[in-house]
């Protein structure tokens, strides 16, 4: 929205738009080549390895040939929203608040087709951002009855009815 060219000055510019005068002169420092060689094998042990933190990725680059620290590899991670999985302490006790729903099914004999379905999602990482690919099976059968693939732009990509 800034234009240099402009008869009026930059910061009378700067002013009407209500924006910092030093943001006018920021210039963003591109990611360097070896950054993003290191994001992507961060991103491909972090895929295999879920529960490996900084210091184990850190050694398994180190194993590759890739010289670089725990620090640098931690700041990575935190750039890219990597974090380890690992049991968190207390995190499956629930909120006094929260209703407790009972469990539909059991006692439930499930012995024919079309009596019970259920659904899953799941995220599924792709050469450029992400896909959730949701399916909706039979329960006794286990037959997939649908299933669609959502790319992270909301574009439907795969589609199978029943």
């Amino acid at each position: 929205m800034i234009d240099r060219g402009h008869p009026l000055s930059l910061t009378r510019q700067s002013e009407v738009l209500e924006l910092s005068r030093s943001s006018l002169y920021y210039e963003a420092v591109p990611i360097s080549a070896r950054d993003l060689e290191l994001m992507r094998l961060i991103d491909e042990l972090h895929l295999k390895h879920p529960f490996m933190g900084s210091r184990s990725i850190r050694d398994q680059l180190q194993d590759m040939g890739h010289q670089v620290g725990r620090e640098h590899v931690s700041t990575l991670m935190n750039k890219m929203g990597i974090a380890a999985l690992y049991r968190k302490p207390r995190l499956s006790k629930p909120h006094p608040d929260h209703k407790v729903y009972s469990y539909l099914l059991r006692g439930l004999e499930i012995s024919r087709a079309n009596h019970v379905w259920a659904t899953d999602i799941t995220y599924i990482p792709m050469a450029r951002g992400f896909c959730y690919l949701v399916a909706i099976m039979d329960w006794a059968s286990r037959k997939v009855m649908a299933c669609a693939a959502v790319q992270h732009a909301g574009c439907l990509l795969l589609h199978r009815g029943a």
